[in-house]
């Protein structure tokens, strides 16, 4: 059989719920994403924690709540302690979308599930890979490989190819095939026939608008509300989408202000603008060619600190605020003060999350009235204040003596492992008849002399502790370990803390002062009613491949084996029932924690190729692979292992065959650089006044099975015939 996989989804199957899923190589268990929603519902993790002690690696797609959001409380409560791969903008956006999450959280509850260190711990376990840069394992995953690949949707989005003996497990969620202004298509087509496919029907019922009328609908809808005199607010997420609405406000100013406000928002802009690499190839040869940084924002106000918007100059603007959900940070406030006004407008770019208020607001038709809590924090005053300050000297007195009790069990331990031939140790017996022989006349000056010391029993008489210094010398001095002065990465990334507002390290005013104000304070909420008269308008600015372009893609890649996950019930069955008649015959929709077998059907064996026969193999260069026909006959090593062996017999002769995939259109270049007069027409190649070149059959059918593909050279024979039969064959390698 081929190499073992299983699937076990542990959150986001049939249904809208953060995406977790563990898939098992081999023995080898990945957890694939590691998302929780804006709720933060320990329930919703509870198949992780069941299983979080055995995963041995970790891969995050996509730098927002959703595919990586529980990270910080698995890894401090659950016990993962797996290493963590993503790409660079997924790992730093990831982070400040956990520090925005926890500081909109904090300032309105008293949030314990994680604090900033768990989350700075957390992210410190992730190793970052480029795009296309594969990782070997070794040990117990070894033989396995996984490589990041561009996913779009999120600035550094990825599908992850883990790949064992030639067999490929695609894991694929939330891409988008379009070419976005800050983001390149995913390269899915890229991947033909894999063993398994692992995609999301997310958007399997929803059908898009072309892009730029969307954008056009999108900007209009914002100029009609701000010259009637309102505002608009769009609620967004941290460091994800907002970015790609951003360059469309940049590029189509308005007139009035524009801010963006998040706690992290200075520092989101900072690194955005250094990954520039991982953008659209606009953006990139733009910058290459004329230094223009597209994120060096100049219609766009950053703020992180509401009261800057409270202070700004009247007037309409429009607001990108986080969260998207509305249950909590800015947005939510904003949206409470601004809904009772018919002259503003709450635009909602993408679907809120089940039963989150923007979920609420996006019903048809949208309430008229929603309840919400309104929380703040205020200090202590007074009695509880007192009560407070009471409690935590109690607090630090417990503390006090549990450290001084450790501290004396250490020193007993220390004293019972001393050498008992120490020369300054002597027998306790004399010990004692000396201390009784200096009389009451020297107890004053044994008080004062031991004062603040524990003196060994063993001890002739208290003494302070010497350490030997054991360092190597030579002729220069003493010896060093360079080790010991290289700057390691973590301590590198201390230059990233939280909040830098510019690559000096300089932490954001408001941010910073909200984690360093240590006064005591509480939490006082109110429940309040809103009327919602304004204006409630939702646009699709997702960033996902819609109803159309999965079922093209998924047709086109072919895999062995599907499997659905997160979507509707409705969504999963519908695009389950189209891929069972239009793509492959297994696909595969489990539930939580079910799991599911997608091993291989194929038989894959481990061979060895003896020294003799590759002293007599000949490779010739194709690409970036060395290929040779080989003649040989199956034996066994002495311990056991198989092995291709040279023939006892000559070898019996065989067909020949043409090795490499020929493009049309690359073929023309290669023609037209040979001076060859060549066009496209019908469907197929004309070289010149009489020969023509054509492809015809497919190179895959349904269900996975291989098809025939041929490429036919048609036209009398001439010396232009024999010409481009010749250029043909140099494309092919002819074993």
């Amino acid at each position: 059989m081929g190499t073992s996989v299983q699937v076990t989804p542990l959150c986001g199957v049939y249904n809208e719920n953060p995406l977790s899923y563990l898939v098992s190589i081999d023995g080898f268990c990945f957890l694939v994403d590691c998302g929780w929603n804006d709720h933060f519902d320990p329930s919703l993790l509870h198949p992780l924690s069941r299983v979080a002690s055995t995963i041995d690696a970790v891969l995050l797609s996509h730098p927002d709540t959703l595919h990586l959001g529980a990270l910080p409380y698995a890894m401090k409560q659950l016990g993962l302690s797996a290493p963590v791969y993503a790409t660079e903008p997924v790992y730093r956006l990831g982070l400040l979308t956990m520090y925005d999450q926890y500081l909109s959280r904090k300032q309105v509850s008293e949030f314990d599930l994680f604090t900033l260190d768990d989350i700075d711990s957390a992210f410190q376990n992730v190793t970052r890979l480029t795009y296309s840069q594969n990782h070997h394992f070794s040990g117990k995953g070894e033989g396995i490989v996984i490589s990041p690949h561009v996913a779009g949707h999120l600035l550094g989005g990825t599908i992850w190819k883990i790949s064992k003996d030639g067999e490929d497990v695609i894991y694929a969620v939330d891409f988008n095939h379009r070419k976005e202004k800050h983001l390149n298509g995913t390269v899915l087509e890229s991947f033909v026939r894999p063993a398994v496919l692992i995609t999301d029907a997310y958007n399997a019922l929803n059908n898009q608008l072309p892009t730029k009328q969307r954008e056009r609908g999108f900007i209009d809808g914002i100029k009609k509300t701000v010259e009637a005199g309102g505002n608009v607010l769009i609620p967004v997420d941290t460091a994800g989408r907002v970015l790609e609405l951003i360059l469309i406000l940049e590029e189509s100013p308005l007139n009035c202000p524009i801010y963006f406000l998040t706690y992290v928002s200075s520092s989101t802009i900072d690194y955005v603008k250094s990954f520039l690499e991982w953008m659209s190839d606009n953006i990139a040869k733009s910058f290459e060619h004329t230094r223009d940084n597209a994120f060096l924002l100049k219609h766009v106000s950053l703020l992180i600190n509401k009261n800057d918007l409270d202070s700004a100059p009247a007037g309409p603007k429009v607001v990108l605020a986080s969260m998207a959900s509305l249950e909590a940070g800015f947005a939510h406030d904003i949206f409470v003060e601004w809904a009772t006004d018919t002259k503003n407008l709450v635009l909602f770019t993408e679907r809120g999350q089940f039963a989150t208020l923007a979920r609420m607001l996006q019903a048809d038709p949208p309430p008229k009235a929603v309840k919400v809590t309104m929380s703040k924090r205020v200090p202590l005053v007074g009695e509880e204040l007192l009560a407070y300050e009471e409690e935590q000297n109690r607090i630090k007195k417990e503390e006090a003596l549990k450290a001084s009790i450790i501290k004396e069990e250490e020193s007993k331990a220390v004293r019972a492992s001393d050498d008992v031939d120490d020369p300054m140790v002597i027998d306790a017996s004399t010990t004692q008849t000396s201390q009784e022989a200096a009389g009451s006349h020297g107890s004053k000056y044994r008080d004062i002399l031991i004062d603040g010391f524990v003196p060994p029993p063993n001890c002739a008489a208290p003494m302070f502790p010497f350490y030997e210094n054991a360092s190597e010398w030579d002729d220069f001095g003493e010896v060093i370990n360079p080790d010991d002065y290289v700057i390691k990465d973590d301590d590198m990334d201390q230059g990233a803390l939280p909040f830098v507002s510019n690559m000096d390290g300089k932490l954001d005013e408001g941010p910073a002062s909200l984690i360093l104000d240590m006064k005591p304070s509480k939490v006082v909420s109110t429940e309040l009613t809103v009327q919602v008269k304004c204006s409630l308008i939702y646009m699709d600015f997702e960033g996902r491949a819609d109803s159309r372009a999965i079922k093209s893609i998924l047709a086109h890649v072919a895999p062995l084996k599907l499997v659905l996950v997160r979507g509707s019930a409705e969504a999963t069955e519908h695009l389950k029932q189209h891929c069972l008649k239009n793509v492959c015959p297994q696909v595969y929709a489990p539930q939580i924690e079910e799991t599911i077998d997608v091993t291989s059907d194929l038989c894959a064996y481990k061979v060895q190729l003896s020294e003799k026969l590759m002293s007599n193999v000949l490779f010739k260069k194709l690409g970036d692979y060395e290929v040779a026909w080989i003649d040989a006959e199956v034996g066994k090593t002495e311990n056991g292992t198989l092995s291709l062996l040279p023939l006892s017999t000559s070898a019996p002769p065989h067909k020949s065959v043409l090795v490499g995939d020929l493009k049309l259109a690359d073929f023309k270049q290669f023609l037209a650089s040979k001076g060859v007069q060549v066009e496209f027409g019908g469907g197929a190649l004309r070289c010149g006044e009489y020969v023509t070149v054509r492809k015809v059959g497919d190179a895959s059918q349904k269900g996975g099975l291989s098809g025939t593909q041929q490429i036919v050279l048609e036209g009398p024979l001439c010396e232009d015939y024999y010409k481009i039969r010749d250029y043909l064959y140099s494309q092919f390698y002819l074993l």
